[in-house]
């Protein structure tokens, strides 16, 4: 078997500078929290494959739903023959997801296609060209997306310009002074000198922000997004890919807010490592494209329809709901423990399982740093501990550890954490 050098240097030679690569080492096998990498060096695994993993790597439950629809059929496409198990899944997700019904899902491959295809069905609803996002935000790599998206490096450098009729307002941080107030003002001179609200079709947020640092939106900035929705008829759309599926300890995050979406994106581990996502949301918003406007060829793979069955199937059985609060408490109260020891630990943040940690230079003001962050990262790697870090200044380090985790591993990996960041 090849060595993680050799491999390293022919990923170097075959693929392209632009897919950034993190890891040094080449992974062989994983299991549940743990990963095995070509040389046989064993790593806890907290960073879920970007959140994908909620019910771990290779649940078995998950192999074995995917192993039958091997024997039965692989592909279709689900706009030529179209088959129970899709209808079936759409008809879960419309029951789980919040708000009273009648409902609709139609499903795609990645998150980013979501996100596009919620913005088609927007656009077609209303009749409407303007999105409003958030800085910070985190919708995809695909050009819309990335109009959407409120971070520039890496994911915009050199790729405009964008798509237009898409503007963006700060999001709420009160570790960095801006306030709800400061939010909705901006909405306010949005509306005044860029875009009137009757040309507005959606506003498309991140109950939690991902890449863009864990950010929790406060309850009443949601609110107030629902009621100026109302108000002049513009859509909210909810993107939840990465806090769907238990992460938050909610099936979606925006149950603890207690605000009903319009339109919802779901993709990461909606079917724990296949590639599926799914736009829900109000039947008469969902049937606004005309017949052919929504799909794709690959958009509801039965593999991948089959493997999602199975996870909202281990979810339920498995109680990882309750597991990701009693995790995600546990895992808080160490770090808050902490922070006397570390100056730089700035803040603890989240909900549920969804936790991050936003390291800053010690003093007043805090400032970003990136360069512990790193440090904290490549320790815990040298330790056998994958970490994922994320922030528009790449100060933060999130947890997207499985919920299905052991206890024995957690505690390992917490274990591990607590050193890294002591140094």
């Amino acid at each position: 078997m090849s060595t993680n050098a050799e491999l390293k240097a022919r990923r170097e030679a075959a693929t392209p500078r632009g897919v950034a690569v993190m890891a040094p080492f080449s992974v062989a096998r994983a299991e549940n929290a743990e990963l095995w990498d070509v040389e046989g060096k064993r790593y806890v695994d907290f960073g879920g494959g970007i959140a994908v993993l909620n019910t771990g790597h290779r649940h078995p439950k998950v192999v074995a739903a995917m192993k039958r629809q091997l024997d039965a059929f692989t592909h279709t496409a689900y706009q030529i023959v179209p088959y129970e198990s899709y209808v079936a899944l759409a008809e879960r997700l419309n029951q789980l997801t919040p708000g009273p019904g009648p409902k609709k899902t139609a499903f795609f491959s990645t998150g980013a296609e979501a996100v596009e295809n919620a913005v088609k069905i927007a656009r077609a609803a209303t009749g409407r060209p303007g999105i409003i996002a958030f800085g910070g935000s985190f919708h995809g790599r695909t050009m819309m997306t990335l109009a959407l998206t409120g971070k520039v490096v890496p994911y915009k450098t050199g790729f405009g310009p964008f798509p237009a009729d898409v503007f963006h307002v700060p999001f709420p941080i009160a570790l960095h002074g801006i306030t709800v107030e400061h939010t909705l003002q901006a909405i306010e001179r949005l509306f005044k000198a860029d875009i009137e609200p009757t040309r507005v079709a959606a506003f498309v947020i991140e109950p939690v922000q991902g890449e863009g640092g864990f950010y929790v939106a406060p309850p009443e900035l949601l609110r107030a997004l629902r009621a100026l929705c109302d108000e002049h008829g513009i859509l909210l759309v909810a993107d939840e890919v990465q806090t769907g599926f238990a992460r938050t300890g909610k099936w979606f995050a925006m149950e603890h807010h207690g605000v009903v979406p319009d339109l919802m994106t779901l993709a990461k581990s909606l079917a724990g490592g296949v590639p599926l996502s799914a736009v829900t949301g109000r039947a008469e918003v969902m049937d606004a494209p005309a017949p052919g406007g929504l799909g794709g060829t690959y958009a509801g793979n039965p593999l991948a329809v089959a493997a999602a069955h199975a996870v909202l199937d281990v979810i339920e059985e498995e109680h990882l709901v309750e597991r990701a609060n009693r995790l995600g408490a546990a895992l808080r109260g160490r770090l808050e423990a902490l922070r006397p020891r570390v100056p730089e630990l700035a803040e603890v943040r989240g909900l549920g399982a969804m936790l991050a940690i936003e390291l800053t230079k010690p003093g007043a003001p805090r400032e970003p740093d990136a360069d512990f962050t790193k440090k904290v990262q490549a320790r815990a790697l040298e330790q056998g501990l994958l970490l994922l870090t994320c922030g528009v200044h790449g100060n933060v380090i999130r947890f997207l550890f499985p919920l299905t985790v052991p206890d024995a591993v957690f505690e390992e990996g917490v274990g591990i954490l607590e050193q890294a960041l002591r140094g």
